[in-house]
């Protein structure tokens, strides 16, 4: 007994001597790293409140007779693709820099529906040059923050917010534009826009109501911080070429000695693969959607949660993607034992607020869920629609705007 005691001990003290040992090794590598992450946090946090501080929001006032095609918004997207900023190692750990990022927003003040682009400084000619080459006839106009002026107290208004997320692996479509035959520019009453629905749901709200939608931006760049992995990475090409060779795989038949993949592939199943495929050869973004519902506590009304929700059903394929609320990014519990006396849910109404007004969506502490998205399917989600939407409530310009005549006597 005593023998197997002093045994023990031996083992107890050699696994301490090892442990020790290993610490004055390990230790200050890991404090060394940590210290780093800490240092270059704080370098990009810096950084992006410079550019925060000086951004310009621009509202956008479209003509009465708007009948550009989503495509016009597309070329748009891509003209404001931009990778600078993450040039070397020493741009993005020492100094902090990041790649622009963009906010296209749409909000509705109590049913009045108005079209926004939040941009740093430095891009805002950039960014006013590439509208005008595709929207001539629409009025820019630098305005205030409307989200700067707006905080939640309990006591005085009620908010709900959510994000957005792809529910299958972001390399699969959404129902884009081209699906609704909006590319081929057909004529006004033979539209079938799905914004019209959007704006449809977002203008019949009432005196104290306000619902805000933004969509914050920033080049994907093949490789990026994975929102459920904090280190890990996801390369939406390479994934998507992974997926197709898998699905190509699932059939594979035998010629003579020669093996053909996807031979018998279903009519469906080839459509998912074209689909993919045609989705990877766009630029693509970096994408994080939210909204925020925000009302005077004795006028918010719960069944614009609901509309929320499922406001971009019209963009959902079962087969291929579709847009549903994060559940870990929205300002609601299943049930009421997650949260003692709302602590939980008041908390996460103050930072989606807080996180919604920054425009900070790729880094702590307001990073979000985000996928990547290629241009068509952003000019989907965000375009500006014509005749086809008839609603009052959509701020337009009063009159189209002309050149006088060059012969015009003086």
């Amino acid at each position: 007994m005593l023998e197997s005691t002093s045994t023990f001990g031996t083992v107890l003290v050699n696994s301490f001597s090892f442990a020790y040992i290993l610490l004055i090794f390990i230790g200050p590598l890991v404090l060394g790293f940590l210290c780093f992450e800490s240092f270059s946090i704080y370098k990009r946090n810096k950084f992006l409140h410079e550019k925060q501080s000086d951004a310009k929001l621009l509202e956008l006032r479209l003509p009465q007779d708007m009948l550009k095609s989503p495509l016009a918004m597309e070329l748009f997207l891509a003209s404001i693709y931009q990778t600078s900023g993450e040039t070397t190692w020493i741009d993005t750990l020492i100094r902090g820099k990041t790649r622009p990022v963009f906010s296209l927003e749409i909000c509705s003040f109590e049913g009045e529906v108005k079209f926004f682009i939040w941009t740093w400084e430095f891009w805002r000619p950039v960014v006013v040059s590439h509208l005008y080459a595709q929207f001539p006839e629409i009025e820019i106009t630098e305005v205030d923050d409307y989200s700067a002026h707006v905080e939640f107290d309990p006591n005085k208004n009620q908010i709900f917010a959510t994000e957005y997320q792809l529910n299958k692996p972001h390399f699969y479509p959404i129902k884009t534009y081209v699906d609704f035959g909006l590319d081929k520019d057909p004529k006004e009453e033979f539209k079938v826009d799905p914004m019209v629905s959007f704006i449809e749901y977002i203008s019949h709200i009432g005196k104290g109501e306000q619902i805000w939608f933004q969509f914050v931006l920033r080049s994907h760049k093949g490789t990026r911080g994975d929102p459920n992995n904090f280190r890990g990475t996801d390369d939406w090409s390479g994934a998507a070429k992974a997926e197709i060779k898998k699905l190509k795989s699932q059939d594979v038949q035998a010629a003579g000695e020669i093996k053909i993949s996807g031979a018998s592939l279903s009519r469906g199943e080839k459509d998912v693969i074209d689909a993919i495929e045609r989705n990877i050869s766009k630029l693509a973004f970096d994408c994080v959607i939210r909204a925020v519902y925000v009302a005077e506590k004795d006028k918010f009304r719960p069944i614009n949660i609901v509309g929320l929700i499922g406001v971009f059903r019209q963009y959902n394929t079962p087969h291929l993607n579709n847009l549903g609320v994060v559940g870990s990014h929205i300002t609601a519990f299943d049930y009421p034992w997650q949260d003692f006396r709302d602590y939980r849910v008041n908390g996460r109404k103050r930072h989606l607020l807080h996180s919604y007004n920054s425009r900070n969506a790729f880094h702590v502490p307001n990073r979000g869920h985000y996928f990547a998205i290629n241009t068509e399917g952003l000019a989907t989600l965000y375009h500006f629609p014509g005749q086809v939407a008839k609603t009052s409530s959509l701020n337009r310009i009063d009159a189209k705007k002309a050149e006088p005549p060059a012969n015009l006597p003086i």
